[in-house]
């Protein structure tokens, strides 16, 4: 196969696709959505059996169980990824929408109108599911999307292609607004990254390896966050009851997401009393907790935290704990540590809860909420194509409206500018 070739084929394909899909009506995506929806629920035993091929192949390979955790199927996923596009079809549609029109003293309207970006390409690892979840919001949203999953989903990606083919078959949208590279080889990858003057947007998903790779050689602009390191501090004022759920929930309800806690900042007044009550709780949880040295004093049985600890998304069970004395230290600690995806505030003082969400600089910033939160769903956006930490465009969790543009338009009655 020619590399440059097969991508430069794909890239055709999805500006003709684009056209079309640009100018789709609500109601033409989605029907595409739910004829899509019904290929997957009736095709669920072939997705499975896609699925064990590349869970044997990552059992061969010695992946690690947080991988093949994140590479695997069941009946419950396949039915939770069609009630995933479900939801996106209840979704209101940002194509067309426009804002608020303001006449200007020329006698001219102006307003804003919503519209898709184009050509995505998304670059993704493990989670086979995010084939439908990123074709669904792209489609919703009138923009044709490449594909490229990981080596490790290889057969369970072109069995959920074959099923959104299918379901776009049977409406008048193009199979090619939805195109998956069927090439593991990385060299596509870095093909795709040069194909400016047709793809206006990329988003990868997976580790910092890839984010690192796409964000350093890509010609196209990139949507992303390359961290999680997320923080929870525990004011003097918080409730502790409060303050311990919330901890106890932000890093162990799942620990290999983005939105996982990291660190703990708690004060100094409030250490005494409730870090020994959450030590007891992360070690029934079998979670390693490191400190600086003043954590250390109060319980001496935990590791000395270094620098390192810091600045690590552990994306496992290990746990910084930092003790500060005011909430200014704890924002200069999340400052100068901290990744901009998303930091919480345990407080019951209004003036220190507006202070930290006011000053702290990250994609969310929370009060008396876990990190955990931070996810398209959960702010009520349907579905996500993923957080980006940048402040251009799209910042936090990107739904359906952060897949599209803005384009003014003018409305007059022969005017003409004097």
């Amino acid at each position: 196969m020619n590399i440059s070739n097969y991508i430069k084929g794909i890239c055709e394909k999805a500006q003709q696709a684009a056209e079309i899909l640009a100018i789709a009506t609500t109601e033409e995506k989605n029907e595409a959505l739910t004829r899509i929806s019904e290929s997957i629920q009736s095709s669920a035993r072939k997705i499975l059996d896609a699925n064990e091929k590349d869970l044997g192949e990552a059992s061969k390979d010695k992946l690690d169980p947080a991988m093949i955790d994140r590479l695997t199927l069941t009946q419950n996923t396949i039915e939770g990824i069609v009630e995933g596009i479900q939801e996106i079809v209840k979704l209101d549609d940002p194509v067309g929408t426009i804002g608020p029109m303001q006449t200007r003293p020329s006698g001219i309207t102006v307003a804003q109108m919503r519209v898709p970006i184009g050509i995505i390409g998304i670059i993704y690892e493990s989670r086979p599911n995010v084939t439908a979840d990123a074709a669904s919001l792209c489609l919703k949203s009138g923009n044709v999307v490449i594909l490229r999953g990981g080596s490790e989903s290889f057969y369970s990606n072109q069995a959920i292609e074959k099923c959104i083919i299918e379901g776009l078959s049977k409406t008048g949208i193009p199979s090619t607004a939805v195109q998956l590279i069927a090439t593991t080889s990385r060299t596509a990858v870095g093909e795709l990254l040069t194909r400016k003057e047709e793809v206006d947007l990329i988003i990868p998903r997976g580790g910092k390896g890839l984010i690192t790779r796409v964000s350093k050689e890509s010609k196209i602009p990139v949507l992303k966050h390359l961290d999680g390191i997320c923080h929870v501090y525990i004011d003097k004022e918080a409730d502790h009851s409060k303050a311990i759920n919330i901890a106890e929930n932000a890093k162990t309800q799942r620990y290999g997401t983005c939105n996982t806690m990291e660190t703990l900042i708690i004060h100094s007044d409030c250490a005494p009393v409730i870090l020994p009550k959450l030590l007891k709780i992360f070690t029934g949880h079998k979670v390693e907790v490191r400190g600086d040295k003043k954590a250390k004093v109060i319980i001496p049985t935990i590791k000395l935290a270094s620098k390192k600890d810091w600045e690590t998304e552990y994306l496992g069970p290990v746990l910084s704990i930092a003790v500060v004395d005011s909430v200014e230290d704890a924002i200069m600690h999340i400052s100068k540590y901290g990744s901009k995806h998303t930091d919480s505030i345990v407080t019951e003082n209004d003036k220190t809860a507006k202070k930290f969400l006011r000053q702290v600089d990250s994609s969310s910033v929370m009060l008396n909420a876990s990190t955990r939160f931070a996810d398209g769903y959960e702010y009520g956006l349907g579905a996500e194509i993923g957080i980006s930490t940048d402040k251009l465009h799209a910042r936090g969790p990107v739904g359906l409206q952060g897949l599209t543009s803005l384009k003014w338009i003018v409305y007059g009655d022969g005017h003409i500018r004097t």
